[in-house]
C-alpha cells in the first residue's frame, strides 16, 4: 500500500482533475505519483448487420494523427454510462441502437487514472439525422468486421477500446455467448 504525504500540485480541466502527490512507499521510500480523476466512459462496436461495423475517424492531438476507431465518449455528470454510450453513439454517426450487450470494462491507464471504460456491443441500427460532432469526427466509415480484425493485425488500428471491444466481441462470438437474436 502507499500513503500519501502531500498534494503538490492539482490541475482542474473542464473534464478531468489531475493531482501530483508526494507518496510514501510500502518500503518506506518516498516518491511522486500522477492520478486522474476521470469520468466512467462508454465505447461502443455498433452492428450494421452481423458482419459490417460503423467506425468514425478521429484526429487525436497526443499523437498528432488521425485515427480509425470505434465510437466512444465521457459520461456527462450523473449520467449513466448505457445512457452514454447511446448519446455517443448518436453524435459520432448520425445512428442510435435498439439493443446494447455489454463486452467488457476496464482500466485504460491503470497506472495513473481511475477512467473506466464500458464497452457495448450494439445492433438494431437507424439513422437518425447527420451527426453531430463535426468538431472532432472527420469522418464515418462502413467496413466489414473481417478487414477491421486485418487493420488491427497490421497495425493500422492501435486504439486499445478498438481493439479490447472487437476482440472480446470476437471471443464471444465464438464461444456462443452473443444473443442468437442480437442482430435481428
Amino acid at each position: 500500500m502507499e500513503t500519501r504525504i502531500k498534494t503538490l500540485g492539482i490541475l482542474h480541466a473542464a473534464h478531468f482533475t489531475a493531482q501530483l502527490d508526494t507518496v510514501r512507499l510500502r518500503t518506506g521510500r518516498l516518491t511522486e505519483r500522477i492520478k486522474v480523476d476521470h469520468p466512467e466512459a462508454a465505447a461502443v462496436v455498433p452492428f450494421l448487420d452481423s458482419e459490417h461495423i460503423l467506425m468514425v475517424r478521429q484526429w487525436r492531438y497526443a499523437i498528432e494523427r488521425e485515427t480509425l476507431e470505434i465510437p466512444a465518449g465521457k459520461a456527462d455528470p450523473g449520467e449513466e454510462v448505457l445512457i452514454c454510450a447511446n448519446r455517443e453513439l448518436q453524435e459520432e454517426t448520425g445512428y442510435r441502437a435498439e439493443r446494447f450487450l455489454e463486452l467488457f470494462r476496464y482500466f485504460p491507464a491503470i497506472g495513473y487514472s481511475n477512467e473506466v471504460i464500458r464497452i457495448y456491443a450494439a445492433s438494431g441500427l437507424a439513422r437518425i439525422e447527420a451527426r453531430q460532432d463535426e468538431d472532432e469526427i472527420s469522418k464515418v466509415e462502413v467496413l466489414p468486421i473481417q478487414r477491421v480484425y486485418d487493420l488491427m493485425v497490421d497495425g493500422t488500428i492501435r486504439d486499445g477500446k478498438t481493439v479490447i471491444g472487437l476482440s472480446m466481441f470476437r471471443t464471444l462470438r465464438e464461444r456462443g455467448q452473443i444473443p442468437g437474436d442480437f442482430f435481428s
